[in-house]
């Protein structure tokens, strides 16, 4: 049914509709709407059959849906930033016991310095960790995607994240078209877990393997991730079949079939990227965008198929890894051996900063001419850090940056000595 709605709002609609049986809920900043909107529904009684538990902590929040799906039902839970890295020991388990758990993360930047607005960098902090890792481009998307993520979750044995814009998306009302009842249960079946807690037949769970047996165990975990390479676009051509839109895949272009310029990216950046290469397709030039939907597994061969005539790529990102650059630049690089291409990175949007068609505009303009450093930091106010750096070298004094820079632009009313 179509209906103008708050992203969040949707998402928890969906996520209903698949039945969860336990949902484990901390909020933080910007999830917090997606589990408020479902604990309304268990306490209302439309979400039959399910235990909330509110917990004390992000930690707790994963932990007890280990302990749940672990028990045989299917569990959900949420979490964003800090709460990820508070959870991140266990983010790591759940992965390793195989569990079936799906988990939104709404994407926020971390700290410090403190900051809530949108960024990849908390999804991207725990790309190794074995999860399945998907990218939602839209609300529609959003909503699809985490029906599509139970059923991917329970066939492989192994839990998904479902990664969301923080606010871009999380907070934005539009229109989106929430499936019924009916279409989810004829999409997702009844989960069957492989076991069930039952006090007359006692088993354990997490026994300690040795030297003998590890690597054969998280070698089983990838060769998971590499059957998701199969099974994440079969079960979107499935979802088509029964919902009548495609939504999902490994990855997604956009006028890439003659484009000798391609661009790289990840969520709901998407949209602006292609209202700024159809205005640049009406001046004549040949660029296109492929947008990765499974970052975790990483479709490493449908990427070097899309980027094999190309003549440049712009991989556009959302986080950092100090010290190096690009993640998904660094993750797409191993994907093309063999290509030879013009390769630029440029880290854009950290800490929610907007990402604008005029700044693209210029940004796409120079890559076109090869004018692009091999790094680029989208819109960084060079005059801000050189003012920084040369304070530091003048005063070699160890302490707190971000106060000496917001002291810098007027957002800290204070003199800078």
């Amino acid at each position: 049914m179509l209906k103008q709605t708050e992203g969040s709002h949707a998402m928890a609609e969906a996520i209903a509709l698949c039945r969860p049986e336990v949902i484990c809920a901390y909020p933080i900043t910007p999830q917090t709407h997606i589990v408020e909107g479902l604990g309304e529904m268990v306490k209302s009684g439309e979400l039959k059959d399910c235990e909330f538990i509110n917990v004390e902590s992000e930690f707790a929040a994963l932990s007890g849906a280990i302990g749940a799906s672990a028990a045989g039902v299917r569990t959900y839970t949420a979490t964003a930033s800090q709460g990820l890295l508070f959870m991140a020991e266990a983010v790591y388990n759940a992965a390793g016991l195989g569990l079936p758990i799906v988990m939104t993360i709404g994407n926020r930047a971390i700290g410090a310095p403190i900051n809530i607005w949108n960024d990849h960098t908390d999804s991207m902090s725990m790309r190794d960790a074995g999860w399945i890792q998907i990218f939602a481009e839209t609300n529609q998307e959003a909503v699809d995607l985490h029906i599509q993520a139970f059923r991917l979750a329970e066939e492989l044995s192994m839990p998904v994240m479902v990664c969301v814009d923080g606010f871009i998306l999380t907070h934005a009302y539009e229109r989106v078209d929430v499936p019924t009842q009916e279409q989810v249960d004829a999409y997702l079946p009844r989960f069957e877990p492989q076991q069930v807690l039952d006090p007359r037949d006692p088993v354990s769970i997490g026994a300690m393997v040795g030297p003998d047996a590890f690597m054969e165990v998280r070698y089983l975990a990838h060769q998971r991730q590499m059957r998701a390479l199969e099974l994440i676009p079969a079960l979107s051509q499935e979802f088509k079949k029964v919902f009548g839109r495609e939504s999902g895949g490994l990855i997604k272009t956009y006028r890439c079939e003659d484009a000798k310029t391609i661009v790289v990216a990840l969520g709901s950046v998407m949209g602006t990227i292609k209202d700024v290469i159809d205005e640049m397709r009406e001046q004549g030039n040949s660029i296109g965008a492929v947008s990765i939907c499974s970052f975790r597994p990483f479709p490493s061969e449908e990427l070097h198929d899309v980027l094999a005539h190309a003549k440049r790529m712009v991989v556009l990102e959302k986080s950092l890894a100090v010290g190096i650059g690009g993640i998904v630049s660094h993750n797409l690089r191993m994907a093309l051996s063999g290509i030879s291409l013009h390769a630029y990175t440029v880290v854009a949007g950290l800490g929610g900063r907007a990402i604008t068609k005029s700044s693209l505009h210029d940004l796409f303009d120079k890559a076109l001419k090869d004018e692009l450093e091999p790094l680029t930091f989208l819109d960084l106010n060079q005059e801000v850090v050189d003012r920084e750096l040369e304070r530091e070298a003048q005063q070699r004094r160890s302490g707190p940056t971000a106060e000496n820079v917001l002291r810098q632009i007027g957002t800290v009313g204070a003199t800078l000595r």
